[in-house]
């Protein structure tokens, strides 16, 4: 019988170092798992073990068009066979929707962006017809800023709908969303693993515009090596300056408690989760990152790591549903 280890299902290998280095750093058997294309024997069991889930939703950009759907099938067919999934089926669709995400933030109480949802083009300028100034557009399947644009007014929105520049979401709904200023020309990322706070982010709106994946892989252009303008940036990030910093002491700020409620409702077991606090006065969240990565810097100064903490949480999981394995140690 096949030792039970830890089954990571990904599709972006450029993601994934830092979590393979911190399940070896724990001494935890695990595997990778792609999912880009590949086959599904339904006759067969799955192997014993712990899967983690952290398909994305920015997949797509990575020519990775299938990667959802057979993720799809891949969950269904462990989760029909009774194995422990961390970020299941219910959670991939989480990931892939957010209007998914904003709903059930706002059904569990957390104040969200005003956010009208459109399919078509002449829906998407019916729907902004009225709709406070500015206000943004983004992609509801979205992640590294896909589809996120500022107007200013009506007129410019239909001029970008109606031209080439267009950009048709991959799942065809298109968000207007009111546009909300920073009071402090950042964000904040709260990250949570296993029903527990690790640390909070600040990301530079500024130099970061509207894309903040704090992967390292995010921040250089592959094809030049320079550092990549984000959309929505006002000024352009130097070489070497990064877009992240570590917010301290706020493990006791009242979000964190509504944030791990919100997390156990809905089936979340790791995330980052993004808010703004505007200018005038709220605080407002507007994305759940179930496939949450982490920025080097701030690893480097927390004092939790967030990549060790994953797998701290999974290894005790895996103890947990067998005890008895060779191999298989209580992660502390």
């Amino acid at each position: 019988m096949t030792q039970p280890k830890i089954y990571a299902l990904h599709e972006n290998p450029e993601w994934f170092p830092p979590f393979a280095e911190a399940f070896a750093a724990e001494g935890l058997p695990m595997e990778e798992w792609l999912l880009t294309e590949g086959t599904l024997d339904l006759d067969a069991e799955p192997p014993e073990g712990i899967f983690w889930s952290r398909i994305s939703a920015s997949s797509h950009t990575r020519e990775h068009h299938l990667s959802k759907d057979y993720t799809r099938a891949v969950l269904a067919w462990l989760e029909a066979h009774g194995r422990r999934v961390v970020n299941g089926r219910r959670v991939l669709e989480l990931e892939m929707s957010k209007v998914d995400q904003l709903s059930h933030l706002r059904a569990a109480g957390i104040a969200t962006p005003k956010t009208v949802a459109a399919v078509g083009r002449e829906q998407i300028l019916a729907a902004a017809k009225g709709f406070p100034t500015p206000f943004v557009t983004k992609h509801n399947q979205g992640g590294k800023g896909l589809g996120v644009r500022r107007f200013d007014d009506v007129a410019d929105l239909e001029a970008y709908v109606r031209s080439e520049e267009f950009e048709e979401p991959e799942d065809g709904i298109t968000l207007i969303q009111e546009y909300a200023a920073p009071a402090n020309g950042a964000i904040t990322r709260v990250e949570l693993v296993g029903g527990e706070f690790v640390y909070a982010i600040y990301a530079d709106t500024i130099r970061g515009g509207f894309q903040l994946c704090p992967a390292d892989a995010c921040a250089v252009d592959p094809d030049t090596g320079k550092p990549i303008i984000p959309p929505g940036a006002s000024l352009a990030p130097e070489p070497g300056q990064s877009l992240f910093s570590l917010r301290e002491g706020f493990d006791a700020h009242p979000i964190v408690g509504q944030y791990l409620e919100f997390l156990r409702r809905v089936g979340v077991e790791i995330a980052g989760i993004e808010f703004i606090e505007t200018a005038d006065g709220r605080l407002l969240t507007y994305d759940v990152n179930t496939n949450t990565n982490y920025n080097a810097e701030v690893e480097a100064v927390a004092q939790r790591s967030g990549p060790r903490q994953i797998a701290r949480y999974l290894g005790g999981l895996l103890h947990q549903a067998y005890p008895q394995s060779a191999g298989v140690t209580a992660a502390g």
